[in-house]
């Protein structure tokens, strides 16, 4: 990729389609996305660890409008409902209007709750993605899902409110520790995993680099991912077919990091787990060859990313919490699983008790 021009994907969807720009730098260049700003109130979520480092480049750029900031403490925990309260108090206490927009500057947490803080304001005002981590670049910066954790699951309540754009810069993933760094690249594996086998096998040969983060791999690795998540958007949006196979791994990994209370197992470790044994279930049910599971397994150990479920977790527990998925419909398991590498798909009335042999199996102690 070339360092000086950015990478320009679009997500087409009509009147609110919009950019996603990748490239280093970008922060910095207001030019390229303050033109995304129709007021002149702007709101900037972001958490006590980004800001430090990144809030001051966002804010040469807001130079002559109206802006507050709003902090909220480091990771998956803090995605709450009362910390939407507090963001909607201080887009109050700046007088925002319905031309205002809400900046998200940091990983998935900081998104998913800017983005449904920005639904909820005046039922729905602008705002404009600046992902941070790896994660957010590759996946939850795209395609306008939004929301908050509630104890009883995760991403219970939320909004699909699209952004103006995303501003991926990646000189920002300098600063990110290792273990969300990888956790990032679980989130670009399983959309090779689910519809792109070339680039599952490009991975396959780029997983060294990837792994010592080099720069040009993880360039690359982030522009093949958005565009393969952008098309999905565009073609499927609320996610009414589609897009339900971006979920891979998520049931599983949703009830992994419910059951540990959103602080053992970040998301992307959780969906590299869930992948996993999404694979295992596919296999028992006759769907999938035991070398596709084999091949997934390795990436996801080359790249560093966990691939047993946590030790001291309950094989129905976890059945339970997967009851309570989106994807399910009264009554039955609706899973993505697959029909090997590149071959996700939606397979409704799985049964129970063979989502319980795969678990007790993963808990089982070795």
């Amino acid at each position: 990729m070339n360092h000086d021009h950015p990478a320009t994907i679009d997500v087409t969807l009509g009147a609110r389609s919009y950019p996603v720009w990748i490239g280093r730098g970008l922060l910095a260049d207001s030019a390229r996305w303050r033109e995304r700003l129709r007021g002149r109130h702007v709101l900037v979520i972001s958490n006590t660890t980004v800001a430090p480092l990144y809030l001051e480049r966002v804010a040469r750029g807001l130079d002559g409008l109206a802006w507050a900031s709003f902090l909220i403490e480091d990771g998956e925990a803090h995605k709450s409902f009362a910390n939407v309260e507090r963001a909607l108090a201080a887009l109050a206490a700046l007088g925002a209007t319905r031309d205002a927009c809400v900046i998200a500057l940091g990983g998935g947490v900081v998104g998913d709750l800017a983005g449904f803080s920005a639904a909820c304001w005046m039922r729905g005002i602008d705002f404009i993605q600046m992902p941070t981590t790896l994660l957010a670049m590759v996946d939850s910066s795209v395609g306008g899902k939004t929301g908050v954790n509630l104890p009883a699951g995760k991403n219970l309540v939320g909004a699909f409110h699209q952004p103006r754009a995303v501003v991926a810069d990646i000189d920002t993933l300098a600063t990110l520790p290792d273990r969300e760094y990888r956790a990032g690249l679980a989130e670009v594996i399983k959309g090779a995993a689910i519809g792109d086998e070339p680039f599952f096998a490009w991975l396959e040969t780029r997983a060294g680099a990837l792994a010592a983060r080099d720069d040009d791999a993880v360039a690359e690795a982030i522009a093949r991912k958005v565009r393969y998540k952008a098309g999905v958007v565009a073609r499927d949006e609320t996610e009414q077919g589609e897009r339900a196979l971006l979920n891979l791994g998520h049931t599983f990994g949703h009830a992994l990091e419910t059951a540990g209370r959103y602080t053992t197992l970040l998301h992307g470790e959780g969906v590299a787990v869930g992948m996993l044994l999404a694979a295992r279930l596919s296999e028992r049910l006759g769907m999938s060859a035991a070398a596709d599971t084999v091949r997934l397994r390795r990436l996801l150990e080359t790249t560093g990313l966990p691939t047993a479920v946590p030790a001291g977790l309950d094989p129905e527990h976890l059945l339970a919490l997967m009851r309570l998925d989106k994807k399910n419909t009264a009554g039955t398991l609706r899973l993505i699983l697959w029909r090997g590498i590149g071959q996700a798909e939606i397979v409704a009335g799985v049964d129970e008790a063979d989502v319980l042999a795969v678990l007790r199996e993963a808990t089982a102690s070795p």
